[in-house]
């Protein structure tokens, strides 16, 4: 069986998750701790991250973009309306580009240190940096957040979608970006209206139900998070 190994608020694993939910495709998922650095997953991914994914032979592929082009290639391609992935040249620069916005600039200037400092400190031990949130990194992350969504905000509100006038993976990896943060409730949506209204048609598809019910243990997600129209 198709097995994908993840992390409930990891960016890249939710955008591995939505694709596989646009695409209907049944997959086995495995949580995995990155800083429990195990064995066995290092032997998938000697990088140690997620999302790793196993398709039918057990071949491990690592990493959103080598995840998302296989995922393109085998599902995608087959679509004759409706693409995630555009045909236009520029549509396709485009869709890369804002991939690694939202994978990785939106990532690594924000997300990744709120969730260390607020869920995997929690459960880390002390020896490999486990145990209080540093306030500092919490500070100087969420102030790189509005500027983040004041750029989705523009986005959504000079486009139809974020890429061409019907959803691509530009839209699955920054709905992604923004779902973390919206469970922990860092999100002030009235300041970004229209990023507002572009998130809630995307939480009404189908592929987004399973991580309306992501669960973490010790941690309640914000009040509106399961909400469509909040």
């Amino acid at each position: 069986m198709l097995t994908l190994f993840h992390s409930p608020l990891s960016t890249a694993s939710r955008f591995i998750r939505l694709i596989l939910g646009e695409y209907g495709v049944a997959t086995q998922l495995i949580e995995e701790y990155e800083w429990a650095r195990r064995h066995e997953f290092l032997a998938l991914n000697p990088a140690g991250h997620v999302p790793v994914f196993l398709d039918e032979h057990e071949v491990p592929l690592s990493g959103p973009f080598v995840i998302c082009e296989y995922l393109d290639e085998t599902h995608g391609s087959l679509r004759q309306e409706n693409k995630l992935f555009p045909e236009n040249p520029l549509d396709r620069a485009e869709v890369r580009r804002l991939n690694d916005w939202f994978l990785n600039k939106f990532e690594n200037e924000a997300t990744r240190h709120i969730v260390r400092e607020r869920i995997h400190k929690r459960e880390m031990p002390l020896s490999i940096g486990g145990g209080a949130p540093n306030s500092q990194i919490l500070r100087n992350a969420r102030a790189n957040i509005p500027p983040h969504m004041n750029y989705l905000n523009w986005l959504c509100a000079s486009r139809d979608s974020l890429v061409g006038s019907t959803l691509s993976y530009a839209d699955l990896a920054a709905a992604a970006a923004v779902s973390v943060l919206d469970f922990l409730g860092e999100i002030d949506w009235e300041q970004s209206p229209a990023a507002k209204d572009w998130y809630m048609r995307i939480k009404s598809r189908p592929s987004f139900r399973s991580l309306l019910t992501d669960r973490v243990r010790g941690i309640v997600a914000s009040t509106h998070y399961a909400d469509l129209d909040f």
